[in-house]
């Protein structure tokens, strides 16, 4: 293998053509596959080992990075406060008693012509009083809305990072299994797979037991999916592997992966290009 300074000189097969090859299914992956050469010259090209793995140096892992993404998929930045309470603002019966409130504060503030009015009027003279209350009581539950909204949504990131942080994967690596966290996982991995895993990137099966997967986060298809290297060979990022086990080499990570597509056309995740800068 060509390397400089311990990195693949050059790769045999562009993040392109990987993504391109993840969209097919069935025969038709099969066909894109064999157009490749096969999963065995797809390894090659990619500097990695069905039985060994990747040498696992940190180098070579950042190189892939480089190359083909992490494995991650970067969030839409959080709102603001200031947007939230614009957001709480937008609620139609909010938005009707803000008009109440202002058309009441600016009639008790006309003062009509005084013949008109022969007697004092208590309630006239205060009659601010409501149109002021009225406000208030937006202000405040707009304020409360927006604060319970915003403390919602660092909790939930907060989880989820923590739960990204502490799941882990069996990779080969030096001809060892090792367990390592997701977000480690790079292009030209060779990964485990076993019942009750959630698949952490795509991946092309090289080895396969009765495997079956549940798809249905993806496709919206109840029915499990059975796979293998026969007749359905591609595994995707965020199904769980309902039964059976089996080796996959991974092919697309990240943003670059089905399910970091998807996020990103759903507005779930920054765009591809954002995320190749902040890379």
């Amino acid at each position: 293998m060509a390397t400089i300074d311990g990195r693949p000189a050059q790769y045999g097969i562009s993040l392109k053509q990987l993504r391109d090859l993840m969209e097919h299914r069935g025969p038709d992956g099969i066909a894109k596959i064999q157009e490749l050469g096969g999963t065995q010259e797809i390894c090659k090209k990619l500097y990695t080992s069905p039985s060994e793995g990747l040498s696992g140096s940190q180098v070579d892992l950042d190189h892939r990075r480089e190359t083909f993404g992490s494995n991650s998929i970067p969030p839409k930045p959080p709102k603001t406060f200031a947007q939230l309470v614009w957001e709480a603002l937008q609620d139609i019966t909010l938005i009707i008693l803000e008009v109440a409130a202002i058309v009441s504060l600016l009639l008790s503030f006309y003062q009509p012509p005084a013949e008109d009015t022969p007697f004092d009027d208590d309630e006239t003279s205060h009659g601010w009083i409501e149109g002021l209350a009225i406000l208030i009581s937006v202000i405040v539950v707009v304020f409360v809305t927006a604060f319970n909204d915003y403390t919602k949504e660092r909790q939930f990131r907060g989880l989820q990072s923590r739960i990204e942080g502490e799941h882990k994967f069996s990779v080969i690596r030096q001809g060892e299994v090792k367990q390592i966290s997701v977000s480690d996982i790079v292009v030209g991995d060779i990964c485990q797979i076993k019942y009750g895993d959630l698949l952490p990137a795509d991946g092309i099966l090289i080895q396969s037991n009765d495997l079956k997967v549940d798809e249905s986060s993806l496709t919206g298809e109840s029915d499990h999916v059975k796979k293998g290297e026969a007749f359905d060979p591609m595994v995707l990022s965020g199904t769980h592997v309902m039964e059976g086990s089996g080796k996959m080499l991974v092919s697309a990570v990240g943003v670059n992966s089905q399910a970091g597509i998807i996020f990103t056309l759903l507005g779930a995740a920054v765009d591809q290009q954002e995320a190749e800068i902040k890379r």
